[in-house]
């Protein structure tokens, strides 16, 4: 299940939870399914954090491949540029064809590493906005857990009426 679910889930289950007597802000809480439903969420958030590393990963190997290219690119330019700048009667032109050839190459490179920079940073920032909610959602929980831990927890009897005032 998605850790938002999860959370969506959480959130329900204090949202729906019974009123304490004479208290709008606090709820009672059943203890095991709202633990069960946390230990969950804990269990998915490796997965998550596993997965960025991962992205990370794949971009510092597009960002090996990105450089392999563009050095590759560099290289032929200047092998090019080279082999032009030997042959007498096209001195000038193989210089500026050379030229050109590497500013592409570096244009190429640089693109490249915006593009992946770009991804990456989008990435991570749906996983900074995933990790924030779910953060957030954990401390309500918590918050909400002291404050019926400092009440404590009142348990009536089924058939037990409220007081009439």
């Amino acid at each position: 299940m998605d850790p938002f679910e999860q959370i969506d889930e959480i959130i329900a289950m204090v949202e729906n939870a019974r009123a304490v007597p004479m208290s709008r802000a606090n709820a009672m809480i059943d203890r095991g399914p709202m633990i069960a439903k946390l230990d969950e969420l804990r269990a998915d958030l490796p997965s998550e954090l596993r997965r960025a590393a991962a992205l990370l990963d794949e971009r510092d190997k597009i960002m090996d491949a990105g450089k392999r290219e563009a050095d590759r690119i560099i290289s032929e330019g200047e092998a090019e540029h080279a082999r032009l700048v030997s042959v007498n009667e096209i001195t000038v032109s193989a210089e500026h064809e050379g030229a050109r050839i590497i500013s592409e190459a570096r244009a190429e490179a640089q693109r490249l590493r915006e593009e992946v920079d770009d991804y990456v940073d989008t990435a991570l920032a749906n996983f900074e906005q995933f990790l924030t909610r779910a953060l957030a959602s954990i401390e309500r929980g918590r918050d909400k857990m002291h404050a019926l831990r400092e009440i404590g927890t009142f348990v009536g009897e089924e058939n037990e009426r409220p007081l009439p005032f």
